[in-house]
């Protein structure tokens, strides 16, 4: 029977005193060195899903490159491990790129994605040396030619074409429909007259295609979809204007397991369709086999992170619910105010005792919608309890605020019973830090 246990870090277990205990270090004691709220990071569930990603699709596909979605969470520690590991990195901005370049991160193995990217990033793009940017949109691509020509340089690029498949996910993580601010539609001519452009240039590389359907994708079916519509593109373009295709990503998506409910098709499914029809499609239309690139963001980390938070004030209000407030909230966990998002939670420094009832656990920010999880089944909680939440390690800490000036949260790597900050707790002067009087 699938717990919520089965949620967090492999290995992760309860010990005789009833502690979590997570990569071999005791949750209590990581809450009294570091305080909460605090993020935990497993490296060795890091590390194996680095290593799974790149054994499931380059076992299907030799000729395949894995790159990280910065955008899930960043910081150096994580491009580090990642560096090691042999992934590449997708980056949406000019600061995820400083970031990998502070921790040595090989500049080559870095996309730079983005659908309004400026020059001055452009710019330090090619100054530091970035091994593709993926260009977006018309306007960027005479943006990027210029800087290019400036520099007297032949850039090396992929195209973010639209496919117009719909993934079945959240309106807000849905980006490979025509109706989206990202990429060159497919069905308007408008990916066509960009490439011939790229093409034409002696400044651009054309190296070959992106798209990117939405997140989490729950199943394989939009990626086959896709394919059926970019691959003959991609031939038609090879005969009419000669594209050499050389790399197609057909970017990221895949899911986690938020609740114990939850059920996915495994990793070695998504890549054995998504290898199997780039190569039924390359066959048939007579194109070479090129370098397959996948960007898992959310499935590299998500499991691998654990939000730790202490309970304080508990409002009964008989008949109609029982709220315990934690010590963070919206301001480090926006995903269920703005997605509806659905988490599962644990006590994390007693065993179950008592019946258990339904609370709902929310936040300490001035918002009535700083809910995390509404109508959750608990042991009774009492002031000074450790909430322990599971998949915490995509997109919380990414979309992280200083909401009512509030501090955003420490967040520590453990392994092997080790544990090491990797990013302190902010101090009041930070949040003054850019102010000028």
């Amino acid at each position: 029977m699938p717990s919520a246990l089965d949620l967090f870090p492999a290995g992760s277990q309860v010990h005789g005193q009833g502690h979590l205990v997570i990569g071999g270090c005791d949750t209590v004691e990581l809450a009294q060195r570091f305080g909460t709220p605090l993020y935990i990071f497993d490296e060795a569930t890091l590390r194996e899903q680095c290593r799974s990603f790149i054994g499931e699709f380059q076992r299907h596909h030799q000729d395949a490159q894995v790159l990280y979605a910065s955008k899930a969470f960043i910081c150096k520690a994580l491009a580090r491990v990642f560096g090691e590991e042999g992934l590449g990195l997708d980056a949406v901005s000019a600061g995820e790129v400083a970031i990998a370049r502070s921790a040595g991160f090989p500049m080559e193995r870095v996309y730079f994605h983005g659908n309004n990217k400026l020059r001055e990033e452009l710019e330090l793009a090619l100054d530091w040396g970035v091994g593709r940017v993926v260009v977006d949109n018309e306007h960027e691509l005479g943006l990027l030619e210029s800087v290019a020509q400036g520099r007297g340089r032949r850039q090396a690029i992929l195209l973010r074409i639209s496919p117009g498949v719909d993934p079945h996910t959240h309106q807000y993580t849905t980006t490979g429909l025509v109706d989206s601010k990202f990429g060159l539609p497919l069905v308007t001519g408008q990916a066509e007259r960009a490439l011939a452009h790229a093409l034409a240039s002696p400044h651009l590389d054309v190296l070959g295609l992106h798209f990117h359907l939405g997140s989490p994708i729950t199943e394989v079916k939009p990626y086959l979809e896709a394919l059926e519509r970019v691959l003959p593109f991609a031939a038609g373009m090879t005969e009419k204007y000669g594209l050499s295709l050389r790399e197609l990503s057909p970017g990221g998506g895949f899911p986690v397991a938020y609740t114990s409910s939850t059920q996915l098709p495994p990793l070695s499914e998504y890549a054995g369709a998504i290898a199997a029809a780039l190569g039924e499609h390359c066959s048939r239309l007579g194109l070479g086999l090129p370098r397959l690139v996948v960007e898992p963001g959310r499935a590299m980390v998500g499991r691998a992170g654990v939000a730790l938070y202490s309970v304080g004030a508990i409002k009964d209000i008989p008949g109609v619910r029982k709220y315990v407030s934690l010590d963070g909230g919206m301001g480090d966990n926006i995903r269920p105010a703005l997605y509806g998002s659905r988490y599962e939670a644990v006590v994390a420094n007693r065993r179950a005792e008592g019946q258990p009832e339904v609370v709902t656990l929310c936040g300490r920010f001035c918002e009535s919608g700083d809910i995390l999880i509404k109508d959750v089944s608990l042991p009774p909680l009492k002031a000074g309890d450790l909430i322990a939440m599971p998949a915490a390690g995509a997109y919380q800490l990414a979309m992280a605020s200083n909401y009512n000036a509030s501090l955003r949260p420490a967040v520590a790597m453990v392994t092997a019973g080790e544990a090491r900050l990797i990013r302190r707790r902010e101090t009041f002067e930070d949040l003054m830090n850019c102010d000028l009087g």
